[in-house]
């Protein structure tokens, strides 16, 4: 598929124009307690045309690669086919050097794009997809994780199907990808459906890698763990893993696991069917028995099925989800609006008079989002209106790529 620029100028707009501050009440419409940051909201791009609309856009940074010294922000994001479910046919980057007053428009990327291979004597496209640049500063390289989706030959996708996580890494002098490449992981069957898609993962300051991934072994649901890997710029490599999290219910089990470091210990959140998880460690590979996500007060968070992420501040710890409870019964599983709250980390709960909205509901899912250290001023969330169920629209969305600039206060120190 390609995006000619008539057809993209008609359905996007460029950030700095759609540009607005967002209110600094809660949702409860109390003020909330000092959480030392202000918010924008803009839009980097739009595509809806029936057809089509953007997912998974997540932004990675190039340091010193944009205008004074400013560094390239570069999201990448799937095409999703509206008449179907999760076929992403191809990637598209788009960038900005100069902190989001403009952006290139999206373009699509070849060494990205679907590949054929033979699975089991039959010839199948096979996407990169979930994907999420994030800088890697030992390397000096932008390296973007995410898993592979195997389908049918005629699109559609196979339920009981192999996984593997796959990587690429960004140029930012020649402005192009490395064609993307599996990640080996240990021989045998444990592994042959386990993939890093939608993970936040964490760089350790010896260079290597803590990486969320899940999988699936024979005859059981879906499981957790964090590797470990090496990286030098070019290879990604297994080294170990940790502790395999399961929930022993009829459910397919638990997934897309989002890591972050905060002030020496990491903090692990997990998709389930029924509601969301949370556990922490004191290695980045050995954790605490989960427990679900819960209100200071209590009271379940409501978020389920579905992925929530970490925004990490040097004096504080932030949650970014989606939820029941917010006059959203008419969005698929609640996935919108797109709120934040802060963390308690020792009762490893959410303060609830500190959750505001992020991405407005407009009828479309919000659910699929990236996280972005920008610099120590500010951090990014990125997220685009899912239009699916077809109808969503009438509710004013119209697959915007938003980005929500968090802008700190005191200098943020957490990368």
């Amino acid at each position: 598929m390609h995006l000619s620029r008539r057809s993209f100028l008609a359905s996007s707009a460029i950030a700095g124009i759609s540009t607005f501050s967002i209110s600094p009440r809660t949702l409860s419409g109390e003020e909330p307690q000092d959480a030392g940051y202000s918010k924008e909201l803009g839009v980097a791009a739009r595509l809806f045309d029936g057809k089509q609309c953007w997912v998974h856009p997540r932004a990675g940074i190039v340091p010193g690669a944009g205008r004074d010294d400013a560094p390239r922000v570069v999201m990448t994001m799937n095409t999703l086919d509206l008449d179907c479910s999760d076929v992403f046919k191809a990637m598209y980057d788009l960038h900005t050097d100069d902190l989001g007053k403009s952006w290139t428009e999206p373009r699509q990327r070849l060494a990205l794009a679907p590949r054929t291979e033979v699975i089991e004597g039959v010839e199948r496209p096979v996407s990169a997809s979930d994907f999420w640049p994030t800088w890697h500063a030992a390397s000096k390289t932008l390296l973007g994780t995410g898993h592979s989706i195997v389908y049918t030959p005629d699109w559609k996708v196979v339920p009981n199907r192999p996984r593997h996580t796959v990587y690429a890494t960004y140029n930012a002098t020649r402005d192009d990808w490395s064609p993307w490449r599996k990640l080996q992981m240990p021989a045998g069957p444990k592994f042959a459906k386990a993939g890093a898609g939608c993970t936040q993962r964490v760089d350790e300051s010896d260079g290597t890698i803590l990486l969320p991934f899940y999988f699936q072994p024979p005859d059981s649901n879906s499981q957790v763990s964090v590797m470990r890997c090496s990286f030098d710029g070019r290879e990604l490599r297994y080294l170990e893993h940790g502790d395999e999290l399961r929930v022993e219910d009829a459910t397919r089990g638990i997934g897309e696991p989002s890591l972050v470091t905060h002030q020496g210990r990491y903090y692990l959140t997990i998709r389930h069917n029924q509601r969301a998880y949370v556990t922490r460690s004191d290695d980045g590979l050995h954790f605490e028995p989960l427990q679900s996500w819960k209100f200071d007060d209590g009271a379940d968070l409501g978020s389920y099925n579905t992925q929530a992420h970490w925004v990490a501040h040097t004096d504080a710890l932030f949650l970014v989800y989606t939820r029941r409870g917010l006059d959203n019964d008419h969005v698929f599983r609640h996935r919108a609006p797109l709120v934040m709250a802060q963390v308690d980390p020792d009762r490893l709960c959410v303060i609830r008079a500190t959750e505001q909205p992020l991405v407005p509901e407009r009828g479309a899912r919000l659910g699929n989002f990236g996280v972005t250290h920008v610099s120590p001023k500010e951090t990014w969330v990125t997220v685009a209106e899912w239009m699916q169920p077809r109808g969503c629209e009438k509710h004013g969305s119209d697959g915007s790529v938003y980005v929500a600039r968090i802008r700190w206060k005191r200098p943020n120190q957490s990368a």
